[in-house]
């Protein structure tokens, strides 16, 4: 993401039955007389065979053969599969009539945390300052600026009147020309990640007719402002080559295809400008292609060529290449330098050098001053260098908090811009002048219904898991809630891809925790929390460490008298809601309720299936079942459908989206399905598919409160067996 992008996405980024006769489960548990009568999904064997192992599949019928077209029209899907869904939503919402009015009252209390106008810091890039506001009433946001030295506002774009008439609408890049005549933005109007990308002249203030299509939604504008390069979709979804036309509209050039289906792309500039830059890497692996700002017509030539195991992203800094690369023995990351003329890693130098447990996540560059940001035991910290070699922190003083580093919105400046907040601590966004080390608060999270700081208690535990290593547990609750075991606990991860949890602050969960909740965070391996090494500790043949330090956090928990089993809500997404369908498997006596938030828990099959647009890059992290035979029995021993069992599951609700083309819809009506019948527990398992959303859930901001609320309803559900009330 170039500069121009950061200034617009990121500042975007900050800111809804009848009773049935009574039933009895296939395991013979007798449900309450008044309990609507869930859906009965039908059974169809499938027998594969693959690598000499043979598996059966009773609901392989859920996948539409025809899923891609059905991310671009939903109308498109089977008949069968809509009429099963729709039943499964309605005995949802059957099952949770009772707790309507819980999720209305948490709405109105997330809506009322919400400064409904609020706005971003000003970004200052040459003349102008851009920024994003919301009206209030707002779903979405406006993208403006105005003069740096004063004079009125001009729209740039207007979200809300683009979301018009639409089900779903979402700008998820924008961006102006380096010369301010243009603005660009991408917009998703299905949840499919499919986007179209609109380019603006902002002196007429007319859309240009040439649309781009089937984009990724990734885009940059030549360092000259003649030309618009992006990142094209293909119809299996994956991000296969990067084109280039002039930015007001004309003939479109291949510049770079990508002939390896593991493999993402995208492009974007470098800090100063002087390069054209095309990214390509999947889970462990990348490579960097350049071409001169100054003929952005030129082929892209190869920084330092991909090898497995080998990444590194880079940029320029005026005289030189930056580079930040895991090579060698560099397990966290190191930081180097490379003559521009001569990048090659052969003449790589030691800029920042490795430091085992800082791992070192990002850096920013202006002209005087290199900022980066590193993170260790589940924080983060904030570096500035300058030139000559210099260096002072950023830190803070609170046991969990979270510092990130936004960066200058323009390269000849002196001033970088972070932020910091904590679990109970509203944002600020401070800029930092990084010559005299004066920093000026810009702005703090405003919360319109009131927030005491005073009234909140932080704590970082450290848990001990199976194997000795600590894993990081961040708590929040409030100040007169007790540490006795009573109150009920919140407990969210994720744990994939490297992807740290931060213990930061979020208006959302206080809907819990002002109810006497307990929320905490397990910074469980297979994420960066605690290192790459604390990623690469769980992965491929590793991969359980994530689920049994998942566990080994929520036994701390009811050691530590934070929690109690069977009072414990577990929360995942994603690779996280892949993590909830483990555990549940694992330690079903663990959790009253567990929610999988768009869950990956078809492991196998999704592994197995090449059409699928994240099959092929996502090998690396998981292993590939379909060539390893060790890789494929490793996966089959946690995969959460494959290993249902007749067990006493806790309550479980699965989201979906139906337009996901990351987990699509099929996994969580899957693993609902296989659920149901064979829990003896007598719990719910419901199903939520949003019939005009994607990954992500709803677009709109109140929108996706109202979805927040619905889970965390359920969570409190759960706790109190809600069911059984009626």
């Amino acid at each position: 993401m170039n500069r121009r992008q950061m200034i617009a996405s990121s500042a975007a980024a900050a800111l809804s039955a009848a009773a049935a006769p009574s039933f009895a489960s296939p395991t013979g548990a007798q449900m309450p007389a008044n309990r609507p009568t869930p859906p009965v999904a039908k059974k169809i064997p499938v027998m594969i065979e693959q690598l000499g192992r043979t598996r059966t599949d009773d609901y392989q019928w859920m996948k539409d053969d025809n899923w891609q077209a059905v991310l671009r029209d939903p109308s498109l899907i089977k008949a069968e599969v809509k009429e099963h869904l729709d039943a499964e939503n309605a005995y949802r919402e059957a099952m949770m009539v009772s707790t309507l009015p819980l999720q209305e009252t948490m709405f109105r209390e997330m809506r009322g945390r919400i400064k409904e106008d609020d706005a971003s810091v000003p970004a200052p890039d040459g003349p102008w300052e851009y920024y994003v506001r919301y009206k209030t009433g707002d779903q979405h946001p406006l993208y403006c600026r105005k003069p740096r030295n004063g004079g009125p506002e001009q729209v740039l774009l207007d979200a809300n009147a683009l979301a018009e008439g639409k089900a779903y609408s979402e700008v998820s890049n924008a961006s102006h020309s380096p010369d301010h005549a243009l603005f660009a933005y991408a917009e998703d109007a299905q949840g499919s990640e499919v986007h179209k990308i609109y380019v603006k002249d902002l002196a007429t203030n007319q859309v240009l007719p040439e649309v781009i299509d089937s984009a990724t939604g990734d885009f940059a504008f030549s360092p000259d402002s003649q030309w618009i390069f992006w990142t094209n979709r293909n119809d299996n979804g994956r991000p296969d080559k990067i084109f280039r036309r002039p930015a007001t509209g004309g003939e479109t050039t291949l510049v770079y295809e990508e002939e390896d289906e593991g493999m993402f792309i995208g492009v974007g500039c470098t800090s100063d400008d002087r390069f054209i830059v095309i990214g390509v890497q999947n889970q462990e692996t990348s490579e960097t292609r350049y071409i001169p700002g100054d003929a952005p017509t030129a082929a892209p030539v190869v920084l330092e060529p991909r090898e497995v195991a080998h990444r590194y992203d880079a940029d320029h800094w005026g005289d030189r290449w930056v580079i930040r690369t895991n090579g060698g023995d560099a397990v966290d990351f190191k930081i180097v330098t490379a003559a521009t003329d001569a990048p090659a890693r052969s003449g790589w130098t030691d800029l920042v050098p490795h430091t085992p447990g800082r791992f070192i996540e990002s850096f920013d560059l202006t002209r005087d001053h290199l900022a980066r940001q590193e993170r260790s035991d589940a924080n983060t910290r904030i570096i500035i260098r300058d030139r000559a070699g210099a260096e002072h922190e950023i830190a803070a003083d609170e046991p969990a908090f979270a510092l990130s580093l936004a960066g200058a919105s323009e390269y000849d400046t002196g001033v970088t811009r972070y932020a910091y907040n904590s679990p109970s601590t509203p944002t600020q966004t401070y800029d930092y002048d990084m010559g005299s080390r004066e920093r000026t608060l810009r702005k703090t999270q405003e919360i319109p219904s009131g927030h005491d700081i005073a009234n909140y208690v932080v704590e970082r535990l450290n848990a001990p898991a199976s194997d000795g290593e600590l894993v990081p547990v961040t708590v929040l609750r409030r100040k007169d809630t007790p540490v006795d075991g009573s109150a009920p606990l919140l407990l969210y991860g994720y744990g994939s891809y490297g992807i740290p949890m931060a213990a930061s602050f979020s208006t959302n969960r206080l809907s819990l925790v002002d109810r006497g909740w307990i929320y905490a965070i397990a910074h469980i391996r297979g994420g960066s929390d605690k290192g790459w090494g604390w990623f690469q500790a769980a992965r491929r043949m590793t991969k359980k460490n994530t689920f049994t330090d998942f566990i080994a956090a929520a036994e701390h928990l009811i050691d530590r008298k934070y929690a109690t089993a069977g009072r414990i809500v577990a929360q995942g997404g994603s690779a996280g809601g892949m993590l909830m369908g483990a555990v549940t498997n694992m330690r079903p006596d663990l959790w009253a309720g567990v929610i999988g938030q768009v869950p990956f828990v078809d492991v196998i099959n999704t592994m197995s299936d090449t059409s699928l647009p994240l099959t092929p890059p996502e090998w690396p992290e998981w292993g590939n079942p379909i060539e390893d035979a060790a890789a494929y029995d490793y996966m089959m021993s946690y995969s959460p459908y494959d290993q249902v069992e007749a067990k006493a599951y806790p309550a479980v609700l699965a989201t979906g989206g139906l337009s996901d083309p990351r987990v699509t819809y099929w996994e969580p009506e899957k693993w609902v399905a296989k659920l149901r019948p064979a829990t003896t527990s007598g719990k719910p398992v419901l199903l939520k598919i949003n019939m005009e959303a994607g990954h992500g859930g709803a677009a709109g901001r109140f929108d996706y409160l109202k979805e927040v609320a619905h889970d965390y309803a359920f969570a409190v559900w759960a706790i109190d067996e809600g069911w059984n009330k009626a």
